[in-house]
């Protein structure tokens, strides 16, 4: 049976040739494209979003990652704008991320100034099948003037796996795990493999909050 099917595959290959000159109906058929493999950046295994990657995607001043929103609000008083940025910080404090620990810690009125600590979940990956998340340490001051806000996001801290009993959990600053120096290669072109999912969702976390804001004031 065995030679019977060798003979049957070699009279097929041996008429395909003869086939395709008889018949100009014969074509390669369209080959569709493989879909890149997501990953966590939402870009293909190669492709980054160079926003990640750029030398001032983590900001440092004085040996510290400072985020900073400077932004212009014509038309606004120092009291209102404060009121709309103290309105937001509050609204966060009740996202489903948030731990208790969360709060607007000092608050200067006479000198418009908001002082606000955070501390929430950051996820990484979330499915049916498995959670990848992180606690998230971080400070926001909003100096608020007329027709001016200046809000930074500062002292940032990761607790991760923690509880893993391995020992394998992660416990350090951002200024030790998201800077250049740790989370790029260095050629400066990839994010490192464990620190470079931190970077990019913090950078995440930070436009999430700015654009809150912002949006706030435009209102």
């Amino acid at each position: 049976m065995r030679n019977v099917r060798k003979k049957l595959l070699a009279l097929t290959l041996i008429a395909l040739p003869c086939m395709a000159t008889a018949q100009s109906e014969w074509e390669v058929p369209d080959q569709k494209p493989k879909q890149e493999q997501k990953t966590l950046f939402g870009k293909s295994k190669t492709e980054i979003d160079p926003k990640y990657l750029a030398a001032d995607a983590v900001p440092m001043v004085d040996g510290k990652i400072v985020f900073t929103l400077d932004e212009d609000v014509p038309g606004k008083s120092a009291q209102e704008i404060y009121d709309i940025v103290y309105s937001v910080l509050e609204g966060m404090l009740k996202s489903e991320n948030q731990f208790e620990e969360s709060k607007i810690a000092l608050v200067n009125k006479a000198e418009h100034v908001i002082a606000a600590k955070f501390r929430e979940w950051l996820v990484f990956k979330s499915s049916a099948l498995s959670l990848d998340r992180t606690v998230f340490n971080y400070t926001i001051i909003a100096n608020c003037s007329d027709g001016h806000l200046n809000l930074t996001m500062s002292r940032m801290s990761y607790a991760y796996e923690l509880d893993r009993d391995d020992s394998a959990g992660l416990q350090t600053s951002a200024e030790e795990w998201i800077t250049d120096e740790y989370a790029l290669n260095k050629a400066r072109t990839k994010l490192q493999r464990h620190s470079g999912k931190f970077r990019v969702k913090t950078i995440d976390r930070k436009d999430e909050i700015f654009q809150i804001v912002r949006n706030a004031l435009e209102k």
